[in-house]
């Protein structure tokens, strides 16, 4: 048998984390390990029970979802990271993705969706439909702070592909799952999947919500 997903619990609110934990602890597959109400209990709970996912709310009263984050994915092989907010993009939301959070969710999502965004990301997949994707772009592109440094950015690393890597950077860029990436470029979906994990690589970037970002600030 395939061993369930652990899942950790984030949320200064007790209701949404028995709410969550009822809904994800019924399915069979996956397995509630711990729960916390706020950032500064995420450190010591990771190392005891080594979830695969964490679900982060944003807004807490101590140590904030986002700053728990960003130190989660600086550490080694940490688990992936899904931030739940009540806003759709926000710059609270943008900074969790930068820093390697798989995706976000919304806290009114239903049930069925709920789970399902735990199993992909489980698996490696990405939360982000192309509709939340061009919703992030447009966040991203009023967002004006530090903007030219990001794009010098982006375009120097962008600049380490190889044509057909940039391709293939460009269409996860729009929010193209692989199997729409291999139709439009003519190749088949385990050859997507090498090329984004070649760009992972070579960019040093977490996951595709970061190539994303990476194509959207060097404005292509």
């Amino acid at each position: 048998m395939t061993a369930p997903i652990r899942v950790l619990i984030v949320d200064d609110d007790a209701l949404v984390r028995a709410g969550l934990s009822m809904i994800l602890g019924g399915t069979g597959d996956i397995e509630i390990v711990a729960e916390a109400g706020d950032g500064s209990e995420v450190p010591p709970l990771i190392a005891a029970h080594r979830p695969d996912v964490v679900l982060m709310d944003i807004r807490m009263p101590d140590v904030d979802g986002l700053t728990a984050t960003e130190a989660l994915r600086a550490a080694a092989s940490p688990p992936e990271v899904v931030v739940l907010t009540t806003f759709h993009a926000d710059a609270q939301v943008v900074r969790a993705l930068r820093a390697g959070a798989a995706g976000f969710l919304l806290k009114d999502i239903p049930p069925r969706e709920l789970v399902e965004a735990i199993r992909k990301v489980a698996a490696g997949e990405p939360i982000l439909s192309p509709a939340v994707t061009r919703q992030l772009i447009t966040h991203v592109s009023e967002d004006g702070g530090g903007a030219g440094r990001r794009t010098d950015r982006a375009r120097d690393l962008l600049a380490k592909l190889s044509e057909r890597e940039r391709d293939v950077a460009l269409a996860v860029g729009q929010g193209k799952s692989n199997a729409a990436i291999g139709r439009e470029l003519y190749m088949s979906v385990a050859t997507v999947k090498a090329h984004v994990s070649r760009i992972l690589t070579k960019l040093d970037l977490n996951n595709r919500v970061q190539i994303a970002l990476t194509v959207y600030d060097a404005s292509l």
